[in-house]
């Protein structure tokens, strides 16, 4: 979409940059949706020459390391001075200014929340590295959402705390002179902002539209409201009015909305306007005016009769882009079902793996020593240790130097002395690969009702797993026992013929199956995997572990194997594929400590979008 066919879009991002500009540090910041391009870079220098000359304008790398962010010891400093000296960090350098993030998207959960924190308070609390201090950190944060798919994108943390959400992908061009804005109206705004009054009836207005828009965050009524007061002080007001309300609803609000305004109810029927007496009383009523795709650029005029209210909920509804609210559920279901395939869980390694960290300890079995956490842990103590060093006349005791110390000649003492208690090693953490383990009924009454769709599900969730190259493993039980139809692969084409393979009907060795999940889930926890089992069955055990039918045993041998797979600890997801969701189903479902989803009349797509949505869920727990 270029332009010239969506000028709404390009004249709300100049408007955002423009409020922004006004008053950035109260507005939090701007997300904008977008790759790498000229708008993108047009709008940021347009942006950096409108705000403040000398405003500080940092941009945060992905991966920065926290002593970078928050600051802490200045390593080299303190020990050239033998006594902490601290270092400013990036939030502290940024204070009065404005944080680039690129590929927020990417962000680690911990940047995330030392940037919500300090967006809360205006200041970094720092306690690490011996150092506690309280600095000065009001900043504002442009997030650049870089994502491609449509489940990538910033925290909901990160993304609650910015006033606008822009999207400029497929802009090919923005309107300068589309505002007409000056940077010395800017400047004359920033002094005005200070005296703009906000009526108690447009605060009352703006939290009536969240409502109406399904939004939940008080912080987004905070967020409209300064935005109306910076579009005031733009606009040479001094008092907030309808107009500001409804940009500020617009720019703040509807990119926010979860829902669609709900419609007026008909008219009570005594209360109904008088016929038309020149009207026709058999011609049909005239249909509803349609929405103009060509004519949604512009905003809804503004009536001056119109309620505040329906004013801003008006104008907030014709800025929400149609299909929006729907690509937001799908987003959010896609990233359920995209969060249930991720790598494995971490896991402690001692000598690979990427670094997490250290910890105190002294380096033994291949561990690594933590060179530069161990100078930090020493630095702070240099001049106490010098002191104790000089009453002893130079001599250090024994007992308090390291095994290096002590093998050096006294007059070798080195200036930096370095004790057990300040040894750190790295810690050292590895992706486990995730092998999920479908173990499929395939029993009489199974076959009866609901395999077919079960191996339709299982083939889409293979599909799945082969893009994330998760290993995956499949057993079936029929008759009287349960077989290893296809051990842990990453082979698709094996898996698929494995389960083609899988004929339908016998008695339901429920109790055997569970078994066998259960050694080879354990199987593969002990070669450092992730397991995960699906379990697709009706429940209807009659088979018991001596192979012999009789349900009343049956039920009772599945049950001593649900308990054992539960105490196992392994993340289990039932699937009840009964016509009818069974109680027995349920109370096994219970037992085994598993998701219970039972799917009375899902087809096979559907069962695997939500086999994929729970069992992300199901994972956490192994």
């Amino acid at each position: 979409m270029t332009a010239d066919a969506d000028p709404a879009r390009g004249r709300d991002a100049l408007s955002a940059a423009a409020l922004f500009a006004v008053d950035p540090q109260a507005l939090g910041g701007v997300a904008i949706r977008a790759l790498a391009g000229p708008v993108r870079d047009q709008w940021l220098a347009l942006l950096r020459g409108w705000l403040p000359p000398g405003q500080p304008w940092r941009r945060v790398p992905l991966n920065i390391a926290d002593g970078r962010l928050l600051g802490g010891l200045d390593l080299s400093a303190t020990l050239s001075a033998g006594r902490p000296i601290a270092e400013r960090g990036l939030l502290a350098e940024s204070h009065g200014g404005v944080l680039l993030l690129a590929m927020a998207e990417r962000l680690s959960a911990g940047t995330i929340a030392r940037l919500a924190a300090v967006l809360d308070d205006g200041e970094l609390r720092l306690a690490r590295d011996g150092i506690a201090a309280t600095v000065p950190a009001r900043v504002a944060v442009i997030a650049l959402d870089e994502g491609i798919e449509a489940d990538e994108g910033l925290a909901a943390p990160l993304l609650d705390r910015l006033a606008f959400r822009l999207d400029l992908d497929g802009l090919r061009r923005l309107d300068l002179a589309a505002l007409g804005i000056e940077v010395e109206s800017l400047a004359t705004a920033r002094a005005r902002l200070a005296q703009v009054e906000l009526p108690q009836a447009v605060i009352a207005a703006l939290a009536a539209t969240a409502e109406q828009l399904g939004i939940a965050s008080l912080r987004a009524i905070w967020l409209a409201t300064r935005a109306a007061r910076a579009a005031a002080a733009l606009d040479g007001r001094e008092v907030v009015t309808d107009a500001d309300g409804a940009i500020a609803a617009r720019l703040v609000l509807a990119p926010r909305a979860t829902r669609l305004p709900a419609a007026e109810p008909p008219p009570d029927s005594d209360q109904a306007p008088p016929p038309d007496e020149t009207a026709s009383a058999d011609a049909p009523p005239p249909p509803p005016p349609e929405r103009d795709a060509s004519n949604e650029d512009d905003a809804p005029p503004l009536d001056p009769d119109q309620p505040l209210q329906d004013l801003l909920l008006a104008a907030a509804t014709a800025a929400i882009p149609p299909g929006l609210l729907a690509q937001l559920k799908a987003g959010a279901q896609a990233g359920k079902a995209r969060a249930a395939g991720k790598s494995g869980a971490l896991q402690k390694a001692a000598a690979r793996g990427r670094p997490a960290g250290s910890r105190r300890g002294e380096p033994r079995a291949g561990q690594r020593l933590a060179l530069i956490d161990t100078l930090r842990a020493a630095a702070p103590w240099q001049r106490l240790r010098q002191a104790e060093l000089d009453a002893r006349g130079g001599a250090p005791s024994p007992q308090t130097l390291s095994q290096g110390e002590r093998s050096l000649p006294s007059a070798s003492v080195p200036r930096v002395l370095v004790r057990r208690e300040d040894f750190h090693i790295t810690r050292l953490e590895q992706r486990r690969e995730t092998t999920t383990l479908f173990v499929v009924d395939a029993s009489g009454s199974s076959a009866l009702n609901r395999l077919a769709e079960a191996k339709g599900a299982v083939e889409l969730l293979l599909a799945d797993c082969y893009v994330r190259r998760d290993r995956v493993a499949v057993i079936g039980f029929r008759g009287a026992s349960a077989e290893l139809l296809l051990p842990p692969t990453r082979s698709l084409v094996r898996a698929k013929r494995s389960l083609a393979g899988l004929p339908g009907g016998g008695g339901t060795p429920l109790a055997t199956a569970l078994d066998a999940a259960t050694e080879l889930a354990d199987a593969i926890r002990r070669r450092g995997e992730t397991p995960g089992i699906v379990l697709l069955t009706d429940g209807r055990a009659n088979i018991g572990r001596d192979g012999k039918p009789g349900r009343a045993q049956a039920e009772a041998d599945a049950s001593a194997a649900a308990r054992r797979l539960a105490a196992a600890g392994h993340a289990t997801l039932f699937v009840d594929t009964s016509p009818r969701a069974q109680p027995a189903a349920a109370k096994l479902a219970a037992e085994l400590r598993a998701l219970y989803l039972p799917l009375p009349f899902a087809d096979a797509r559907s069962l695997s979008a939500a086999v994929k949505a729970v069992h992300a869920t199901g994972r956490e727990r192994g």
